[in-house]
């Protein structure tokens, strides 16, 4: 008797195995991208020396609203952070939905730079509230990294980084960014208007590595866009044009660091950026 209860609970459990794997499945989910883009723009200035980029991401979401995920791009002259040609993101955070359509997204993202220098990595946090008004979509966020010496102030200028002489050895400063984004899908259309501003306050100067986070310190960078969804495909295709506010003037004292490695012209200035992404 107690064999047959026994071998009655044993199937009980197998039966409701794949019940329970399903419910498992829906606690988690993998999203992620793969593309290509024809500059690689961070805030506005090239980290690909104004060439092609290779990027990619994957995200693990829960249903309680934490996730986790990574994303990576190949670098190329001003972005390589001393020496590396990858960078490599680590992130995690808490996204919580309220309201009509609203959400709350906060968390952290580690910037590394594999094969780099020691003082190249740097942690930065950062909060977005998001929600529509019809068809529009809209998003405000900050993000702030504390003092740290991958943002420090380590070089004056351009001269003094040529020269590998520290200025001020060991500095550590703090960077703060705030930016908005819209867009709006056309009606009947697989196309989306977008647009982004962004205002940047940090290091004025070079970091231990020749580069920096916010290029002269203060400045304001931009996209309006277009996105083309290939229909029964998990293709987009984008165009934008990107730009800051960052003049030859201004940057002067960062060169020869900032500016292409090519024939230095500024990688800051505006052109027209081409993207082509697999989304999962």
């Amino acid at each position: 008797m107690r064999f047959q209860k026994l071998t009655a609970a044993v199937l009980a459990l197998l039966a409701s195995a794949p019940a329970l794997a399903q419910e498992e499945e829906k606690l988690v989910t993998v999203s992620g991208s793969v593309g290509l883009v024809s500059d690689y723009r961070f805030r506005g200035v090239s980290q690909t020396d104004k060439e092609m980029g290779i990027q990619g991401g994957i995200t693990l979401g829960h249903a309680s609203g934490f996730y986790v995920g990574t994303w990576g791009s190949n670098l190329a002259g001003w972005g390589t952070f001393g020496g590396s040609n990858t960078e490599l993101d680590i992130f995690g955070g808490y996204k919580v939905q309220f309201g009509e359509g609203m959400a709350l997204d906060a968390g952290l993202t580690w910037y590394m730079y594999p094969g780099g220098a020691d003082k190249t990595d740097f942690a930065e946090l950062y909060a977005k509230l998001s929600g529509a008004v019809g068809p529009v979509n809209l998003l405000g966020g900050v993000a702030y990294a504390p003092k740290q010496q991958a943002l420090g102030r380590w070089y004056f200028s351009g001269a003094s980084a040529a020269t590998g002489v520290f200025d001020a050895p060991g500095d550590k400063e703090d960077n703060l960014y705030i930016w908005a984004d819209i867009s709006s899908t056309i009606p009947d259309t697989p196309i989306t208007l977008k647009g982004h501003i962004g205002y940047s306050d940090g290091n004025s100067g070079l970091g231990p590595n020749g580069t920096s986070v916010a290029p002269t310190g203060k400045y304001v960078d931009w996209l309006v866009g277009v996105d083309f969804a290939v229909p029964t495909t998990p293709l987009t295709v984008g165009v934008a044009y990107v730009d800051t506010n960052i003049t030859k003037a201004e940057s002067a004292y960062l060169l020869p660091n900032f500016s292409s490695t090519k024939n230095g012209s500024s990688i800051a200035s505006g052109k027209v950026v081409l993207s082509l992404t697999a989304a999962f």
